[in-house]
């Protein structure tokens, strides 16, 4: 009895480790594309949430205060306000308005450098719960901070590099974001813009004044040129990256361009603890890229200021701003019907908007920019049916205003939606979402759902626009669905109508065996 008792015990263990065995092999994803192409790289959740929000905010976002408001800067003030067009060069030779700028308002940058506005950094009006709510209000399922931009200046309570919000602010915006971001049901996002900073601060060096004590900030020297980063830059990258993941868990990490530069190895590093990681937190992570750096089965590929004038098998991403990544005074905002526009298009298209929220350079959160995040939310409130938890449908849309590209930076170009322009979502089978772009006068004619062409191969049932109680009078016939605008509608900018229909059906096809038998 004894032996039979320790013969189980020893059965048990074998099979619980064996189990624990093939649940690591199922689960657990090793350092190579092999193995991280069977990751589900766009989460349903990721999917569903549509819209999510991260804010470009730093000791930058002060550079420009007290800038001409006539003269146009470059956005990578850390870069080009060492460009002097001699020891840096220019294309014309000339220094750059960045460099002239900085040097009229700081003093010459081989004394007063970048490291110098870290410095001056004082958010003393950053509120994580004003931030937080307005978020929240604005309909986004999930948001964070830019963790680390360019400059290299972590946006948290870092102690793997000096140079962070802690010690240069005193505060720790990722930590007091995470909590209230999660308090409002969102999930949490940090992005990284770090791999450029060898790159970014290279000028810096050219130029001259850098401390040898504070490579640790602006990288080793090295020469305009080199695309090749230092054994101590890839120490470092690795080390901050990892350090919030560990800390701060975040559901979602967003990187921007130049990571695709950097070797293999450590891109696949990256991927596998991460991606580990959400199997050791409980929960389906997603990461988000630009150019080549991971495959389309690995990660989540991000267009900026762009999209696809197509419709993309994989799940992709946009971000963009609705005016400069990082605070500018008198700084010139889009408008919230474009927005709302580009998120309707880009969801149509198997897409997710991440918006940019430039703080002021105290942490405040400027009107303009309040104004279009509460505008956001309340076309969400009414028409979010038709964004959330959707999928493409059929097509995408139907009408005459297009992008005449698809790719990066598309949004340059300046389109104004129509209300003969139309965009479709799905929810079900039998549900789907016809969203005008413009207010209609009289009728809506949908061409696409005409009964000549093999769009729609079911019969509609009912037709509602989203918000409104008001019976919605339609016809379908050969011109296509015909629906008479409604006396009155439920929200400004585009107008979601669902669709509901019979279903397709479809008889099953052969019989019994018998009857194929002579």
């Amino acid at each position: 009895m004894k032996l039979f008792k320790i013969s189980l015990a020893l059965l048990l263990t074998i099979t619980v480790a064996y189990s624990q065995q093939q649940n690591k092999e199922h689960t657990h994803y090793q350092e190579n594309w092999e193995s991280l192409k069977k990751v589900n790289e766009a989460p349903d959740w990721f999917q569903d949430a549509k819209f999510g929000i991260y804010t470009h905010y730093g000791p930058v976002s002060s550079a420009f205060v007290g800038a001409d408001p006539d003269q146009w800067y470059a956005g990578w003030h850390g870069m080009k306000m060492y460009e002097d067009g001699k020891k840096v060069p220019t294309k014309n030779g000339k220094p750059t308005t960045n460099f002239t700028h900085h040097k009229n308002k700081y003093g010459d940058p081989a004394k007063y450098g970048y490291k110098y506005i870290i410095e001056q950094f004082n958010p003393s009006a950053f509120d994580a719960k004003e931030w937080a709510d307005l978020f929240a209000k604005s309909g986004a399922k999930f948001a964070g901070p830019v963790a680390m931009h360019h400059d290299n200046f972590a946006m948290w309570d870092s102690k793997a590099t000096r140079w962070n919000s802690m010690n240069y602010g005193g505060i720790d915006p990722s930590a007091a974001l995470k909590k209230e971001i999660e308090s409002h049901g969102m999930k949490f996002l940090g992005s990284f813009h770090h791999a450029f900073t060898w790159k970014y601060f290279a000028p810096a060096h050219a130029y001259g004044g850098v401390n040898p004590e504070d490579y640790d900030l602006y990288t080793n020297p090295h020469s305009l040129e080199s695309d090749t980063p230092d054994e101590d830059f890839y120490n470092a990258w690795w080390a901050k990256i990892k350090e919030f993941m560990d800390v701060y868990q975040p559901d979602v990490i967003w990187f921007d361009w130049w990571l695709e530069n950097m070797t293999e190895e450590i891109r696949t590093k990256f991927l596998a603890y991460y991606y580990n990681k959400g199997i050791e937190w409980n929960k389906e992570v997603a990461v988000c890229y630009k150019e080549t750096t991971f495959p389309e089965d690995a990660a989540v590929k991000d267009f900026e200021r762009g999209r696809p004038n197509q419709p993309k098998e994989h799940f992709w991403l946009t971000d963009t701003s609705p005016g400069a990544w990082f605070y500018r005074p008198n700084a010139k905002f889009t408008t919230s019907n474009e927005l709302v526009d580009i998120l309707v298009d880009i969801v149509s298209k198997n897409g997710l908007m991440l918006l940019n929220v430039p703080p002021n350079p105290d942490g405040s959160i400027p009107q303009e920019m309040k104004d279009l995040l509460i505008d956001m939310g309340e076309w969400l409130a009414v028409n979010g049916e038709a964004i959330y938890g959707t999928r493409p449908w059929t097509i995408f849309g139907e009408g005459p205003t297009r992008l005449p590209e698809g790719g990066h930076k598309v949004e340059k170009h300046k389109i104004a939606y129509t209300n003969t322009d139309i965009r479709f979502t799905k929810k079900t089978d039998k549900e789907f979402f016809a969203i005008v772009m413009d207010t209609p006068k009289n009728e809506i004619l949908i061409k696409s759902l005409s009964t000549q062409i093999g769009v729609l191969n079911s019969t509609i049932e009912k037709v509602e626009l989203l918000g409104s109680n008001e019976e919605i009078e339609w016809v379908r016939n050969e011109k296509g669905l015909i629906i008479k605008a409604p006396k009155q509608f439920s929200s400004e900018y585009a107008h979601a109508f669902k669709i509901t229909m019979e279903g397709y059906k479809e008889n099953n096809i052969g019989g019994a065996i018998d009857t194929h038998v002579d």
